[in-house]
């Protein structure tokens, strides 16, 4: 089966003044497989925004190749368009038409049969539990329910390919939980989610590979397993309490995998005729491994972040 998408030596660059151009997106290359979900992670200014415009037909590449659903970029991107659902950042959605009209006008836009509309609009909006919003004004929703109206008209038209573009920024627990479940749902359903955040908890979870930009360069793209082991976070530390029969109690540290971590800890335990009653395990997060492969500052990330979420309350 041909990738989702295909991405050679793609370049953006933007010229002004007379310095050096400034590269946007600096020559990556990368492969998306049908059905998964695809993390392009990276601090702000890093290209992240500038692919997808590249990849959904908003931003001319200056150089490179890349082919979507098995389309390429430069010949066909008319019926890439009408193929993939996109979600940008800002809701592009429609203030003073109800959610249910939002949702008719984007089907109507794809080209979906009008014999088909209105069921489909109506399935969307439980799916997305706005079944009771159906004839709110968009513009009086909830941020929440915003967010998941933007993902629902992106998914009119059945599309195989949906590009997120922060999907949960600025949302509260809940909203946030539940578009992830929607996320990881279309997965299931075998739709490809190429998805960009700045919430790593969210990336670990739902992502089947992740690439990690930076400088409008990809640094390192694997699993999710595979960059906790080459940031060494695929080892643990274990605080161990053990308690001899006349209630004397130790404390000690042992790190490694889990498996040999454990094994360790239980035969000091033996050697010492200790009885293990309590293990504290510390493993790295996943922001640690960002950080770590990305070259960033955990300060950085986090204050880019949180301004990021003010930007989008303000906004």
């Amino acid at each position: 089966m041909a990738p989702a998408i295909e991405v050679q030596g793609l370049t953006k660059l933007y010229h002004g003044g007379r310095g050096e151009p400034l590269r946007a997106v600096d020559g990556i290359d990368f492969v998306v497989k049908p059905g998964e979900v695809f993390g392009f992670l990276g601090p702000n200014g890093a290209g992240k925004s500038t692919t997808i415009r590249m990849l959904t037909g908003l931003a001319r590449p200056t150089s490179g190749t890349a082919q979507v659903l098995g389309l390429d970029l430069a010949r066909d991107l008319a019926r890439i368009k009408k193929a993939i659902g996109v979600v940008p950042e800002a809701s592009n959605l429609y203030g003073e038409l109800s959610a249910f009209d939002n949702l008719m006008f984007a089907m109507q836009l794809y080209g979906v049969p009008r014999a088909a509309r209105r069921s489909r609009a109506l399935a969307l909006l439980d799916r997305f539990r706005l079944g009771e919003k159906r004839n709110a004004r968009f513009a009086g929703l909830s941020r929440g329910m915003k967010r998941a109206l933007t993902i629902a008209a992106a998914l009119a038209h059945h599309p195989r390919l949906v590009f997120l573009d922060e999907p949960t920024l600025g949302l509260d627990v809940m909203s946030a939980r539940d578009l992830r479940r929607t996320i990881a749902s279309l997965r299931d359903e075998g739709v490809t989610v190429f998805l960009t955040t700045h919430y790593m908890e969210e990336a670990e979870q739902l992502c089947d590979h992740i690439a990690i930009l930076v400088g409008g360069r990809i640094v390192t793209l694997d699993t999710v397993a595979g960059l906790r082991a080459a940031a060494g976070a695929d080892q643990a530390a274990f605080e161990i309490t053990a308690a001899s029969a006349d209630g004397r109690v130790e404390h000690w540290r042992v790190e490694g995998s889990a498996d040999a971590g454990l094994r360790d800890a239980l035969a000091r335990a033996q050697t010492r005729g200790l009885r293990i009653v309590g293990i504290d395990t510390r493993r790295p997060s996943f922001e640690d491994v960002f950080v770590q492969l990305s070259g960033l500052g955990v300060e950085v990330m986090r204050m880019e972040k949180a301004e990021r979420e003010t930007r989008d309350v303000g906004g």
